[in-house]
């Protein structure tokens, strides 16, 4: 079945003589609930009841008419026009260029109210004047005789003419909406203000009087046929908000029933949409001569007949659109009805949903899918009814899910879609991705979130979009376990499972399962690292029952990675130490990387951690050194410096343990930490060999001390030296490489006989150099802080004196008489100035 907007209902055919019928056609109507009036061309008013409930309601075969009374007003002239004022139960008639007062049900003339002469057209508003809104209403008139406009108030038992509008030429037709008028002239529109008489014209026209059209639209806004047969709109201000209408030629008169436009011809009546100016019905209507507008449609009359055309409901009309797939009409109507007259009620709201989602669904089979995405979410559409329509995703989707009909039923076939086009099948599967991320964690999306997470999680398997897959398995998400556990497995995602289990609180499935894939019972190469992911996972890990379960594995494959599961784990989740060093003792190397955490990083005063540490070390480095590893050195120097920093581990334990070992210089730093320096350097020299060592040894000793722990240290190694023939090289070495750290007389002493003074000589001159440039150092620091003391005598004179002495210019000498030109100068007891030079004879 067609579009209607309006049904079409004949309502009052006119039984007449056939000599009479021209004397009597129908020339106007006016309508009041089910009052309507007719105005004849033989000056008879009469009055019809309809017997239905409304104009609304009247449809083909339903509608009754009664009729009432009927007055003739004259054996002449036409009833021009006929308004009604429900407020006074009055009936306006224009009839004989006057205009006459009836009662709305007698008919009867209203006694109070004389004819108003010389009128050729008239108005009713419902706007009030004056200091009583409920007294009066507003009625315009023209004058046959004279180009003006006049304002009458109209009340129960009067009316008087309170404002008049003058006018350049005649008008032809007129139209009232509040405080405005809109006017057609002979050839030219204009705009009124009732309230100041201000005239604004508008745009030109070329139509006779039987074809210029001005109608109130509402809202201040007028309806008006403007040149080129369009129909303009225009607001009171004088502007357009509107796009115009094409019409038809030969447009009788025109009416307005909101979203739509009725316009009358001689055989045709065609509605159009204010929403998209297009021609939506056309009904036929043979002689056609006017209407009426009414609250729910219009009246069309021709000579005999009277036909009702009533607005269709409007959620029937969108329905109707929408079951024709002319869904976008369908949105167009339902938004504009709602921003013109906004409807709150829960049934408009589910049908606005409905619609939008059903031209999403058109959208989603033509392959536009942004536009289906933005119509889904702005209908709130149930994930699950885009869930449904991919065969592979309906094990996402509960047991108890009932997918609502739709027009998506006559789309395509995904399923047929995926054997027979693959590509375009895919784009199906990117869109349903798209989707579901656009709604996923919203209060549309949370409805279903079970269903929407499984779907996406089946999707990113299919798709091979490891990316996405993880991420949202490792966040929280809803994901069923029944649903997505196979797919994982069926798609070897054993990774992305573990995830899963983890986000699902299931911490010990989750490592179990990446242990698989570690030890090779199960591939994914979609991780690189899973053996790294366990020990971070551990390490994070709040429950330690899990921790312990898997720490002894994680040592077992590597023992520097896997002791990170106790060393990085945050500060209020640590293990006990003890319970630590226990499981470590069979991971030698895992226990010395521990126990540097617990000295470097936890700061661990603990004589027995220090110790073994050390002992580590040692076992370590020896391991190493039979190895021939290239680590050996980075162990030994880790550990000489633990020997030579740590003040807590057991000396005499650790010295035991190297005794026996060739680390001759651990055994000389054990040495050194008792003080036995003599013994610690004759092992570096005559043990190890290393005569930088023990240079080095000597001053690393004396750290801290002052120099005379250094000058004993280096003084003791010289005497290794020189009891030694094969070292009286390195003897000489020594002195002339720390001449100033000797003193001379006790390195004289200690020289052999045989030595010559060339031999020393380079030590000797460097030592008397040293000890002369102390001396003359010594003198100018002496001299330095003679001067700052003198400095700071005069200072404190000048504060204890708190004396100012002004030298202005021109100031004589008290003895030369001469100016006294240079800062120097001297001042006497008596408080008398003279030169520096002049003191002497001042004192003859």
């Amino acid at each position: 079945m067609a579009f209607r907007a309006f049904r079409q209902a004949h309502v009052y055919e006119k039984q007449a003589v056939s000599k009479d019928k021209a004397k009597s056609s129908i020339q106007c109507l006016e309508c009041y609930d089910r009052n309507v009036y007719i105005g004849t061309k033989d000056a008879t008013v009469q009055h019809l009841i309809l017997t239905s409930s409304s104009n609304g309601d009247l449809s083909p075969g339903q509608s009754k008419t009664r009729e009432g009374r009927a007055r003739k007003l004259g054996s002449s002239n036409s009833v021009i026009q006929l308004r009604a004022v429900p407020l006074f139960n009055h009936l306006l008639v224009l009839w004989d260029r006057s205009v006459t007062a009836l009662n709305m049900f007698s008919l009867e003339p209203v006694p109070t109210l004389r004819k108003i002469q010389d009128v050729s057209l008239f108005e009713v508003c419902d706007s009030s004047l004056g200091t009583e809104p409920a007294a009066c209403v507003e009625m315009v008139t023209t004058s046959s005789r004279r180009k003006v406009i006049r304002i009458h108030a109209v009340g129960v038992d009067r009316w008087e003419v309170v404002k008049e509008v003058s006018l350049l030429q005649d008008p032809m037709a007129l139209a009232v909406d509040g405080e405005s008028l809109c006017v057609a002239s002979s050839d030219k529109y204009l705009l009124c203000d009732i309230q100041t008489g201000s005239k604004e014209e508008l745009f030109p026209h070329n139509h006779s009087r039987q074809h210029v059209v001005v109608t109130s639209v509402g809202r201040g806004e007028f309806l008006l046929k403007g040149p080129e047969n369009l129909g303009m709109f225009v607001m009171k201000t004088g502007i357009c908000r509107r796009p115009p209408l094409q019409w038809p030629q030969e447009v009788l008169a025109a009416g307005v029933c909101f979203p739509y436009v009725l316009t009358l011809q001689p055989q045709m009546l065609s509605v159009y949409s204010m929403l998209d100016q297009q021609c939506k019905q056309t009904v036929s209507i043979i002689g056609a001569k006017g209407l009426l507008s009414t609250p729910d449609g219009v009246l069309v009359f021709t000579e005999g007949d009277i036909f009702s055309l009533s607005l269709v409901p409007l959620e029937e009309q969108i329905q109707t659109l929408a079951g024709h797939e002319r869904v976008e009409e369908a949105l167009s109507l339902l938004e504009g009805v709602q921003s013109h007259r906004p409807v709150d009620s829960h049934k408009w709201q589910e049908l606005h949903k409905a619609i939008t989602c059903l031209a999403g669904f058109v959208h989603f089979y033509q392959e536009g899918f942004s536009q289906a995405r933005d119509l889904f979410i702005k209908g709130d559409l149930d994930p699950r009814e885009i869930i449904c329509l991919y065969p592979s995703m309906q094990s996402c989707l509960s047991e108890d899910f009932q997918s609502r009909p739709h027009q998506a039923n006559k789309g395509r076939d995904l399923q047929v879609l995926w054997q027979e086009d693959r590509n375009t099948f895919l784009h199906y599967l990117a869109f349903l991705g798209d989707f579901l991320r656009a709604v996923r964690g919203t209060e549309q999306g949370l409805k279903s979130s079970k269903e929407v997470d499984s779907a996406l999680l089946r999707l990113y398997a299919e798709l091979e979009d490891t990316e996405n897959l993880q991420q949202l398995v490792t966040l929280p998400n809803e994901c069923s376990l029944d649903w997505c556990v196979p797919v994982l497995e069926q798609h070897d995602r054993f990774f992305a499972l573990g995830s899963l289990y983890e986000s699902q609180g299931m911490e010990i499935d989750a490592i179990k399962t990446w242990v698989k894939i570690a030890d090779g019972f199960q591939n994914d190469p979609s991780c690189s690292d899973v053996y790294g992911h366990i020990v971070r996972t551990l390490t994070q890990l709040e429950d330690k029952e899990t921790v312990w379960t898997f720490a002894d594995w994680a040592l077992q494959r590597n023992q520097e990675a896997g002791v990170q599961v106790f060393v990085k784990r945050p500060p209020d989740g640590r293990f006990e130490t003890q319970d630590v060093l226990a499981l470590l003792e069979k991971y030698p190397l895992a226990l010395l990387l521990y126990l540097e955490f617990l000295i470097r990083d936890l700061n661990s005063e603990e004589e027995s951690h220090h110790s073994r540490l050390a002992l580590a070390y040692v076992t370590q480095t020896l391991q190493e050194e039979e190895e021939t590893e290239s680590n050996a050195r980075v162990t030994r120097r880790k550990l000489q410096q633990l020997l030579w920093e740590s003040k807590f581990y057991d000396n005499s334990t650790v010295y035991e343990r190297v005794k026996s070992t060739a680390l001759h210089p651990e055994k000389a730093i054990l040495l050194g930490r008792t003080g036995e320096h003599s013994k610690a350097l004759q092992v570096l020299v005559h043990q190890e060999g290393d005569l930088q060592a023990a240079e080095a040894y000597c001053c690393r000793a004396a750290q801290g001390q002052d120099s005379q722990a250094r000058q004993v240290l280096l003084l003791t190694l010289l005497q290794i030296y020189l009891a030694s023939r094969d070292l009286a090289g390195a003897a000489v070495d020594l002195l002339n490489s720390h001449g100033r750290d000797f003193e001379v007389e006790e390195v004289i002493q200690l020289l052999p006989e045989s030595w010559s003074v060339q031999l020393v000589s380079r030590f000797l001159v460097g030592s008397l150099r040293a000890s002369f440039h102390q001396k003359q150092m010594a003198r100018l620091q002496r001299a330095l802080a003679q001067a700052e003391l003198s400095t700071h005598k005069v200072i404190w004179q000048m504060q204890a004196s708190k004396t100012q002495i002004r030298v202005d210019k021109g100031l004589k000498c008290r003895v030369c008489q001469r100016d006294l030109a240079q800062p120097q100068f001297a001042y006497n007891l008596r408080g008398e100035l003279m030169h520096t030079s002049c003191i002497s004879y001042s004192a003859l």
